[in-house]
């Protein structure tokens, strides 16, 4: 059993016990959470299509852990103008864990 949702504005194929990272939540280290938009839920013998929400459906995580992405650099550059611009930051991100599918 999986299903489709959004998480922090992108979207996520998940099942259950499935860790991921997504962009920093403002939940506490811990603490459960209901994601409600559901687009998508696929049973072993039927799938729920939303439009554009499965109705009832809704997905239970537990937020893991708040940490630093790895670095991510930009670099720019113009050849033979001597334009070079070296960049970089660290993304912010959330590590939650799904603990329970309801269709």
């Amino acid at each position: 059993m999986y299903a489709i949702v959004e998480i922090a504005g992108q979207q996520f194929k998940v099942a259950k016990d499935d860790k991921i990272f997504v962009n920093r939540l403002k939940t506490t280290e811990g603490e459960s959470f209901n994601i409600d938009s559901v687009y998508l839920v696929d049973n072993d013998k039927s799938v729920s299509v939303g439009t554009p929400i499965v109705k009832g459906a809704k997905v239970t995580a537990k937020v893991l852990s708040h940490l630093k992405g790895d670095k991510v650099i930009i670099f720019k550059k113009n050849r033979r103008k001597g334009y070079r611009v070296k960049n970089g930051y660290r993304p912010s991100l959330t590590q939650i864990q799904i603990e329970e599918i309801k269709a």
